[in-house]
């Protein structure tokens, strides 16, 4: 398969990249355990994600004394950027790199920068992990598909903010979490929920416990993983979930309710292959939130209003 650049809604299968898509989870990792360390609690661990950027992932600005600095995945060149507030930068290659070699360049870059942090080498959210500093396992880089992927995470992160946008209430911001490898946007009832069970590996249950601190109705995209959705797929989820959710009617046809793991599943090759896969993806989203908020008795007429458009303030 080759990269068309033009093309927002490429092939992504899972299959064809999975080794390569363990190990950029991992180097993701690092980048986003390096942003946890040194930047202050956020509500729902909001201040460990990562942001699609024009050319990839990035941690965006990290506080450091006086200073700051990123770190950027440049997935055209294939790059890690790692920059300073003032001036200062290094680049590392991504290309196939055992894990361990890659977590201690970037170590050593920072080090040479004059960063000075250290990072829990324990991947989260993943049952059988080796350290990183230990990993020989993961080593894998396809650049096309990397390069894919985050092409796909362009065109989602314009429609999930357009979908933001339609909400006055307490909403998260687009980001990538690093521990679950999926893009997402959460949308907040404004009433606490029951405290989350946790159990989610190498995950403390008050972070678990934390980031389910309220009503939830989240969406997201995932490209696939070796459990029961083994392809790229959207998911949406309630917590707590309302009596009757898993029943609910939702939009497209080819969106399911998977019990299996508690949420609605759509995948993603029936967006990229709609007529509207903007539109597509849009349906999806509203009619999961719908059916979320419906059942939970949500004051969604406080809560919502309509889709922002450019240089158009919302009508009061």
């Amino acid at each position: 398969m080759t990269f068309a650049s033009d093309d927002p809604w490429p092939e992504l299968p899972y299959a064809a990249w999975k080794d390569t898509a363990a190990t950029l989870q991992l180097w993701t990792q690092i980048a986003g355990k390096i942003r946890l360390t040194k930047t202050p609690w956020l509500n729902h661990s909001w201040h460990v994600t990562l942001y699609v950027s024009v050319r990839g992932l990035t941690t965006g600005p990290i506080p450091d004394g006086a200073r700051s600095f990123e770190l950027e995945f440049d997935f055209i060149d294939h790059v890690l950027w790692l920059r300073t507030s003032d001036g200062h930068s290094r680049q590392l290659m991504l290309k196939p790199t055992p894990m361990a070699e890659f977590y201690g360049e970037v170590m050593a870059a920072l080090k040479d920068l004059g960063v000075d942090v250290t990072i829990n080498t324990t991947p989260c959210e993943i049952a059988d992990c080796i350290p990183f500093e230990q990993d020989t396992v993961h080593f894998a880089y396809d650049a096309d598909a990397v390069r894919r992927f985050w092409r796909v995470l362009l065109s989602i992160n314009h429609v999930f903010w357009r979908f933001r946008s339609g909400f006055l209430g307490k909403a998260s911001p687009v980001h990538f979490f690093w521990g679950s490898f999926d893009l997402a946007v959460t949308r907040f009832s404004g009433r606490t929920a029951p405290r989350h069970p946790g159990g989610v590996p190498h995950l403390p249950n008050e972070v678990a416990a934390e980031a389910y601190s309220h009503e939830v109705s989240s969406a997201g995209f995932w490209p696939g993983s070796p459990g029961p959705v083994d392809y790229p797929a959207f998911y949406s989820y309630a917590y707590p979930a309302p009596e009757g959710f898993a029943d609910a009617k939702v939009r497209p046809a080819a969106a399911f309710f998977s019990k299996e793991l508690g949420e609605f599943i759509l995948p993603y090759d029936a967006v990229r292959t709609a007529s509207d896969p903007d539109g597509t993806l849009m349906e999806f989203l509203i009619s999961t939130y719908e059916a979320a908020a419906n059942l939970a008795k949500w004051d969604r007429k406080a809560l919502e209003c309509p889709i922002g458009q450019p240089c158009k303030v919302r009508p009061l």
